[in-house]
C-alpha cells in the first residue's frame, strides 16, 4: 500500500515535469501591473534559458544572499550554489520589464518530491531592489501556490536562515507559511541549526487564494534557499 502511495506521488511528480509552460495553467497571471511595474511573467525550465539569463540569476542571488551564507554553516561557494540553480529540474518564473525587455526579479523552483510527498520546492526568490515592497514578491509566490494546486502537489516547502528577519517576516506573517515537520528542531546541548524547513499545504478542498490584482503589500522578498 505505501508503495502504491509513492508511485502515485512520483507520477504526479513526473507528469508536471514533463509540463512543457506551467504558467499556460495560469494564464491571466503572466503580467504584473501596479505601483508603478509593468512586467511581464514567464516560466522556462533552466534549459532553455539564456546564458545571460541564468547568469543574471546567480549574480542577483549572489548579491542578495552571499553575506547571509557566509554567516552561516553552510558558507558560500560559486561553483556549488551555480550547479544548484542550473540543476537539470531547475524550473524559473523570471518577471521581465514590458518597455526595457530586462529581467527585474525570479523564483526557482522545482518539482519535486520531499520524503513521501509531492511538492513544489522553492529554492530562491530574488528581486532587484527597486522592484522590492510593491506586492511583486507576493504575487510570485502566489503563482507558485496556484501551480501546486494545479498539478495536485500536496504543498509548496522551502528553507529560510533564521537570522534573515526579513525573509521570516515575508515568509510567516505575510504568505502565512509555517514550519514544516521535517525541519530540525534545535538540539538542547549543542549549536542551533541556523535554518529551517517552511511549507505551506495546498488546499485540496478548495482553491488557493489568487494573486491579489488591486492591492499591493509591503513585503521585501529574499531567498528561499
Amino acid at each position: 500500500q505505501e508503495n502504491a502511495k509513492l508511485e502515485v506521488s512520483l507520477a504526479k511528480v513526473e507528469a508536471a515535469n514533463k509540463i512543457a509552460d506551467p504558467l499556460e495553467l495560469l494564464s491571466p497571471f503572466k503580467k504584473f501591473e501596479r505601483n508603478g511595474l509593468n512586467l511581464r511573467i514567464e516560466c522556462m525550465k533552466v534549459a532553455n534559458m539564456e546564458k545571460d539569463l541564468v547568469d543574471w540569476a546567480f549574480q542577483l542571488t549572489k548579491a542578495n544572499m552571499q553575506k547571509l551564507y557566509e554567516e552561516s554553516d553552510w558558507g558560500w561557494k560559486d561553483k556549488d550554489k551555480y550547479a544548484e540553480m542550473t540543476e537539470d529540474r531547475a524550473q524559473y518564473l523570471v518577471a521581465f520589464d514590458v518597455t526595457t525587455g530586462k529581467p527585474v526579479a525570479f523564483t526557482h523552483f522545482r518539482f519535486d518530491m520531499e520524503l513521501d510527498d509531492e511538492v513544489v520546492y522553492c529554492y530562491e526568490i530574488q528581486l532587484e531592489t527597486e522592484c522590492r515592497r510593491k506586492g511583486l514578491g507576493k504575487f510570485l509566490m502566489q503563482i507558485l501556490e496556484l501551480l501546486a494546486f494545479k498539478t495536485d502537489m500536496t504543498k509548496v516547502m522551502l528553507t529560510t536562515f533564521k537570522n534573515n528577519k526579513v525573509s521570516q517576516d515575508f515568509f510567516k506573517k505575510t504568505m502565512k507559511y509555517e514550519v514544516d515537520e521535517i525541519s530540525p528542531d534545535d538540539p538542547l546541548f549543542d549549536d542551533a541549526y541556523h535554518y529551517e524547513i517552511l511549507s505551506k499545504p495546498t488546499k485540496k478542498s478548495a482553491k488557493p487564494t489568487a494573486p491579489d490584482t488591486t492591492t499591493a503589500t509591503q513585503s521585501q522578498p529574499v531567498t528561499a534557499s
